[in-house]
């Protein structure tokens, strides 16, 4: 029985016709066109020049789409088919996977960081094009953006209530921007003498903290603007400082290839981490969530539990690895390698059983930490992926949120809502949602 008509019949003869003839098959071309009594001269340009390569092409494609759609079924069916508990543990422990639910662009330059707002469906990004751009990243739309530095963005940080964003840049110039009057500038902090590399609130928000090319860190005054104290200790380019969970302790990572733990209320140096063979570009706090895993994949005995903010850190650098330590100590608990490129961002899954990453080798990988294994490589942008951040809730910001509070309590994992972002040198961001 067949199920084409007279016409698409006549069609797809003509098409095979036209087909065997190109390709020089003479006698079955002869055999078919006698068979079928088509009159067909090859010799004219036709509609039929190429529309079997392009049936058959389309056909493949339309195949894969099938397959790709029966799979997704598939997971969609036994997802459905899992308690509502093991559903809900599939929602807190999700990762992002592709394809992104948007990709937002604008920006005429690489994209440096990225920020979520903590109370609204915001993020900010800061680019080498001298802006910070504002986005709804729960539609996708653009919103705002923000000028006044003259030379690239290096960083951007909102403070736990989101009423004040803050951004650094190669201008060397620090800027506080009021999200609630119209997102004004309405302080500019001088003080470094080379390319401001990083910045963030420090816990309670009184206070923000920097890291410079001019090989220091300081701490500025929110209030006043006033330098509060500047920390020596690198001896080249400070690429990133984060401050504890507890605002107790500061870590930062240099071009000369070294970790430092600091004290914010005096600079002094608590400890170094040696190891890497290349600039380290990231470092990142472990929250309380992760220490259980972390210390199952470093075969540390129970009794070395703490729960503390600030045990434990990563490391990512331009030697393509990640590093896992203990701080107290400075051991080095476990290396992950994987990265075919440079490690640029590092965050923590809220739960503390993943670790992401995000490297110039395009991808985005999750490392399960109880084993150190990659689980997933996401196939992220079509250029260097330059940075990553986890959405944030009003329990506190992103960096400060990934899993313990100031309090040393660890936030419920259904606190925070399943969104990643990541920007790149291909000048977008991408959102990934469940």
């Amino acid at each position: 029985m067949s199920f084409l008509s007279e016409r698409q019949k006549d069609e797809l003869h003509k098409a095979i016709l036209e087909y065997l003839h190109t390709n020089n098959f003479t006698d079955s071309f002869n055999s078919l066109k006698s068979e079928t009594g088509i009159d067909y001269s090859p010799d004219s340009k036709t509609k039929y020049s190429g529309l079997l390569e392009k049936k058959w092409t389309s056909v493949i494609r339309l195949q894969k789409k099938i397959m790709d759609l029966e799979n997704r079924n598939a997971a969609l069916q036994e997802e459905l088919s899992l308690s509502p508990a093991k559903r809900a543990q599939m929602q807190t422990d999700w990762v992002p996977r592709a394809p992104a639910a948007y990709v937002l662009t604008g920006h005429r330059g690489q994209v440096l960081k990225v920020a979520f707002h903590p109370t609204f469906n915001l993020i900010a990004s800061a680019s080498e094009d001298a802006t910070v751009k504002i986005w709804d990243w729960e539609t996708g739309e653009f919103e705002r953006t923000l000028k006044g530095h003259t030379r690239a963005v290096n960083d951007v940080d909102f403070d736990s209530k989101g009423n004040l964003l803050v951004t650094c840049s190669s201008d060397l110039f620090i800027k506080i921007w009021d999200c609630q009057n119209d997102w004004a500038n309405t302080k500019t902090f001088p003080g470094h003498e080379h390319t401001v590399s990083s910045v963030r609130f420090m816990p309670g928000d009184q206070q923000i903290v920097s890291a410079s090319r001019d090989r220091t860190i300081r701490i500025f005054d929110v209030a006043s603007t006033h330098l509060v104290r500047t920390i020596m200790g690198h001896s080249d380019w400070v690429r990133c400082v984060v401050p504890s969970d507890d605002g107790r302790l500061l870590v930062s990572c240099s071009n000369d290839q070294t970790a430092r733990m600091s004290d914010p209320l005096n600079g002094e140096t608590k400890m170094e981490f040696r190891g890497h063979e290349h600039t380290v570009e990231v470092v990142a706090w472990a929250p309380i969530a992760a220490y259980a895993a972390i210390r199952e994949m470093a075969g540390l005995p129970d009794k070395d539990r703490v729960k503390r903010p600030g045990a434990y850190i990563a490391t990512g650098s331009r030697d393509k690895t990640i590093k896992i330590w203990e701080t107290q100590s400075g051991q080095l608990l476990r290396t992950l390698a994987g990265h075919d490129n440079w490690v640029r961002a590092l965050v923590f899954h809220p739960t503390g059983k993943f670790l992401l990453s995000a490297s110039d080798d395009y991808t985005i990988r999750v490392w399960e930490l109880t084993t150190g294994r990659c689980m997933k490589t996401v196939q992220a942008h079509g250029h260097f992926v330059t940075c990553l951040a986890w959405g944030r809730t009003s329990g506190g910001a992103e960096s400060k949120a990934n899993g313990a509070a100031g309090d040393g309590k660890t936030s419920e994992p259904d606190k925070f809502p399943n969104v990643v972002a990541s920007g790149s040198v291909d000048q977008t961001i991408k959102i990934w949602l469940p």
